[in-house]
């Protein structure tokens, strides 16, 4: 394609600053495969420098939605409802967009119907589908800060496709992360819902749930750069990941500036919260506090609900700066020596009948 078709299609201006440069770029994405329509896509969108890059990850030709119907030998309604569960955006039935890979995933959905049930395999996807797109979203962000150093040395468009581009081909290694990842966490909670299920005929579980929170960091945000705040949600969700995972808990989910972690007993649990409270010890602008209870917790894919799950997170809310409330219940199992707890009174919470008597924990 030549300088004056790049010109005529409104992706070239001779007298433009960098007009060699954006020339290298148009001609470096054609030997790639870019049509000329792609090229003129990306670049009302200001996304030029990219979309080798979706050529590369997502290659066609693709289906539309009815073909896909078809191919499965289902209705429209099926495959509707699995792109909702899988957290992917609206389309029309006659608009090209899932491409052969993406048919055989929705083809294993049919296997997983027919061992879950549609209504298993439905919070299955969900689960997956919202999994998968943070996974994405992190991806995309950690790319996004090295392309945004690339940029800050002075790097033209061409430099940042290539960037980008190298980016995208190393894509696959999280996919094997997560393969390798997904056999060794199975059998871990496999491991894990057997020894702590209450009943099999049943989908609650005994456990100790916590919630942790920093005090202060709501007013911090408002003081502290973007930069300087990243900086701080990485290190709580980094600590909070490491002091759950080394001492026999894990981390259900992260609230905002919230941990919530579960465990299988009342001493590891005592244990991460005062951890999370110690490591930030030297740090008067935020003072950690928490809450935790315990007994029978509703697991559903991964996380948990029921009246423990939520008197947990009021004591979250209640407990003053590095203290951590926990109930009658979960001081009486404590069995190790190096925790004592001292009664805090009964205190009447949100949402329940009767006032609740709690304990604070502290290291002996």
């Amino acid at each position: 394609m030549t300088p004056a078709e790049f010109q005529a299609a409104g992706l070239y201006d001779p007298a433009a600053p960098g007009a060699a440069e954006r020339l290298e770029l148009l001609a470096w994405l054609e030997e790639r495969g870019v049509t000329l329509e792609q090229m003129q896509q990306a670049d009302a969108r200001g996304q030029l420098p990219f979309v080798a890059s979706a050529n590369v990850l997502r290659p066609g030709p693709y289906l539309t939605q009815q073909q896909l119907a078809d191919r499965l030998g289902v209705g429209m309604d099926v495959v509707e409802a699995f792109r909702v569960s899988f957290a992917l955006p609206p389309v029309a039935p006659d608009s090209p967009w899932c491409n052969e890979a993406e048919a055989a995933m929705f083809e294993a959905v049919a296997s997983g119907v027919g061992l879950f049930g549609d209504k298993g395999m439905q919070r299955l996807s969900r689960v997956l589908g919202s999994s998968v797109s943070r996974i994405a979203e992190a991806m995309a962000s950690t790319n996004t800060e090295r392309l945004r150093d690339i940029a800050g040395l002075g790097a033209s468009e061409l430099d940042m496709a290539k960037a980008n581009l190298m980016a995208t081909q190393t894509a696959g290694a999280p996919a094997r992360i997560i393969s390798g990842l997904l056999s060794i966490h199975l059998q871990l909670a496999s491991a894990r819902l057997r020894e702590r299920r209450l009943n099999p005929h049943e989908e609650t579980v005994q456990g100790c749930v916590g919630f942790v929170d920093l005090v202060g960091s709501t007013t911090m945000s408002r003081s502290l750069s973007s930069r300087d705040l990243a900086a701080m949600v990485d290190r709580f969700e980094e600590v909070a990941h490491q002091v759950a995972t080394n001492r026999r808990g894990r981390v259900v989910k992260f609230i905002g500036d919230e941990v919530m972690f579960v465990t299988g007993d009342a001493d590891s649990a005592c244990d991460i919260a005062l951890s999370l409270i110690e490591a930030f010890a030297g740090d008067p602008s935020l003072t950690p506090r928490g809450g935790l209870a315990e007994g029978p917790l509703l697991d559903r894919c991964g996380d948990y609900y029921g009246p423990v799950v939520n008197l947990a997170a009021r004591l979250g809310e209640l407990a003053v700066p590095r203290e951590v409330l926990v109930t009658a219940e979960v001081a009486a199992h404590l069995t190790g020596p190096g925790l004592r707890c001292e009664a805090a009174g009964r205190r009447a919470l949100r949402g329940f009948d009767e006032p609740i008597p709690l304990m604070t924990v502290h290291r002996a």
